[in-house]
Formats: structure tokens, C-alpha cells, sequence
């Protein structure tokens, strides 16, 4: 996977990476959790493993190693799933690839009152200005954060939006994983 920018960060370089890697399986796709393992580290405690993953170059050191996890349960609200999340000290971030559908900010105002979680679900599904948007977003230990998005209809690798604010709640629902 690297068709990704040098002189982007390491956390850009991760979350692109990842857009990349998801992008390549298609749109209608469940939502992916990854771990993020610093290489330098990964080289150091485990270097039979640094060895498979093509991580022997020194120029890799400096960056992240994505590493999906089992899948993420489509039967619970995945704010409830991120809750159950504890990271070991070995991961150094963790970044989430997720699929939605979007509405512009002119639509907000359109939006009914009252509406139930399925039936607001069901409005967005069939108003006319909906976008399907691939959101990948990750985050470090230390705060930092980033986020990627494409959306479908423009699904192209010079299309991808970056910016660490662009999906903040799910940051911060990324974030707790790590809150101790």
C-alpha cells in the first residue's frame, strides 16, 4: 500500500494507508478497527514479525504499522463497541474506517422534528442531497489525531480529504479507548 505522501506525518501517512487499504475492497463495507504499533518498536520487541511486514528498511522506522483487528460487531451501536475497548501498552494509536451516509449543512434545517433513530436513518437514507462518505479516523496516545474522507461519488485517491478536525466525535470516541 503506498502511494501515500513522504512528507506527510506518520499519523497521515497511517490513516491514508488505511483509506488505501479499504478503498481497495469496495464501498458496503463493515466497519474496520485498527491498531497502531510505532515500527521503531515493533522492530525492537519483535523483529521476526517487523521481518514479515517489510519493516527491515530503516526508512520505515520512523513510522506506524496499521494492524486490523477481528471485525467490528454490526448487531451494537458502535459507540457502545468502542466503549469495551482497552488497548495493551504495545499500541501507540488506533484508527476506525467507517462508511455513512452524510447530508449538507443546508439540509440540516430540513431535518423533522420527533423523529425516532430508524426513522431519521430512513430521511437521510432517501433525501436527494445524501453523500455516502468513507470516514477513516485515527488517533495516538498522545492526542494527536487524523481523519481521511471519500466520499462515493468522487472515489479517488487525489479525491481523499485530510484535516485532524473533520470527524471529532468519533475522534474523541477513538480517544476514550485509551483513557485509563
Amino acid at each position: 500500500m503506498s502511494n501515500t505522501p513522504m512528507a506527510a506525518s506518520p499519523l497521515t501517512r497511517s490513516v491514508l494507508e488505511i483509506d488505501e487499504y479499504v478503498s481497495g475492497l469496495g464501498w458496503d463495507q463493515p466497519a474496520r478497527l485498527f491498531a497502531l504499533v510505532d515500527n521503531a518498536r515493533l522492530q525492537a520487541e519483535q523483529p521476526s514479525l517487523a521481518d514479515k511486514l517489510g519493516l527491515q528498511n530503516e526508512g520505515e522506522s520512523a513510522g506506524l504499522t496499521p494492524i486490523e483487528q477481528d471485525e467490528v460487531p454490526a448487531d451494537r451501536p458502535l459507540d457502545e463497541f468502542l466503549a469495551t475497548i482497552a488497548w495493551p501498552d504495545s499500541v501507540t494509536g488506533c484508527a476506525l474506517s467507517v462508511e455513512r451516509l452524510m447530508l449538507p449543512p443546508s439540509a440540516e434545517a430540513q431535518v423533522p422534528q420527533g423523529l425516532g433513530e430508524a426513522e431519521l436513518a430512513k430521511w437521510v437514507a432517501d433525501h436527494p442531497d445524501r453523500q455516502e462518505v468513507r470516514m477513516t479516523v485515527a488517533v495516538l496516545r498522545d492526542g494527536a489525531r487524523e481523519s481521511a474522507l471519500r466520499l462515493r461519488e468522487k472515489d479517488s485517491p487525489t479525491e481523499v480529504l485530510t484535516g485532524s478536525d473533520l470527524v471529532p466525535g468519533l475522534a474523541e470516541a477513538l480517544a476514550a479507548t485509551f483513557a485509563e
